[in-house]
């Protein structure tokens, strides 16, 4: 029988130990963690997400700061509000919501946030101490709330045979690298793979973070094998939140899988909470 990897539930645990500590240490230091989110445009998705993430963080007792700016906002009003904020000592992380308008280059954007305050971990230097083993400011947070789930529920991935489809600097990569450190075999596979589904046959865990509807076929799930939904999507059929994976084609061949929503996304928030809270309490 199928386990569901409860995302929502291990998001309000994460949640509520943060709280204690933060507790805590507003005790001791007088100070709380702060947060900045910097949202570029109106789109309606990412005012959704970004709402979320301040409600959560006022509620575990975080300082949250949300700077919304207009769509025809310039490249350099956006660095010079992000330098800003990496000399403002009531913020300890920054987030700037992806994806920035065209006019924007992303790239410039996420070097000039201080790798210190880097929350999301997307920094070249944090990039690269997570690709070297050493230990970066902050893990990339859907990755790691991956990593949580798998643990939380005591799923083994040394020696398993690994696959992630999708290869990009925010999951995919990242993910291969933490699973590549918990002695995983990853296979990284992608929109030009070859044979996709006969190297997904082999897989005691798969990760799936393409962005296309159902893109995770039962023909290509071996049984017993763990499923990790990361997508996203708007279903053209029902008009609901769909993953990445064939979930009612996939659930019974299964051991573990995630269902959409409520399971990595959650965790990806809670990740958030968690890699502020880190980066706090290495100012004091």
């Amino acid at each position: 029988m199928v386990t569901l990897l409860d995302g929502k539930l291990l998001s309000k645990k994460v949640q509520n130990e943060i709280a204690d500590k933060i507790e805590k240490l507003k005790v001791k230091h007088n100070k709380v963690p702060g947060l900045a989110v910097v949202l570029v445009g109106n789109d309606p998705a990412s005012m959704a997400y970004v709402g979320r993430k301040e409600k959560m963080a006022g509620n575990i007792g975080m300082y949250s700061r949300q700077i919304q700016l207009p769509e025809t906002t310039s490249q350099v009003e956006l660095l010079e509000i992000i330098n800003k904020l990496n000399n403002d000592k009531e913020i300890h992380a920054i987030l700037v919501q992806l994806p920035l308008p065209k006019h924007i280059n992303t790239d410039k954007v996420l070097m000039t946030i201080d790798p210190e305050k880097d929350v999301d971990g997307f920094h070249p230097v944090n990039m690269g101490k997570l690709l070297s083993g050493l230990e970066p400011a902050a893990i990339p947070c859907t990755p790691l709330g991956v990593i949580k789930l798998l643990e939380d529920y005591n799923i083994e991935l040394k020696g398993k045979n690994a696959v992630v489809i999708g290869r990009s600097n925010i999951v995919g990569k990242p993910v291969s690298i933490l699973l590549l450190s918990r002695h995983a075999t990853v296979t990284i596979c992608h929109s030009r793979t070859q044979n996709i589904d006969k190297i997904c046959q082999n897989a005691d865990i798969i990760v799936v973070a393409i962005g296309k509807e159902k893109y995770l076929k039962k023909e290509w799930v071996k049984p017993g094998a763990v499923i990790i939904d990361v997508g996203i999507n708007r279903s053209e059929e029902t008009g609901k939140l769909v993953g990445d994976v064939d979930f009612d084609g996939v659930k019974d061949l299964c051991s573990f899988i995630t269902p959409v929503p409520k399971g990595v996304g959650p965790m990806t928030i809670a990740m958030l909470l968690s890699n502020t809270l880190k980066l706090f309490e290495k100012t004091l």
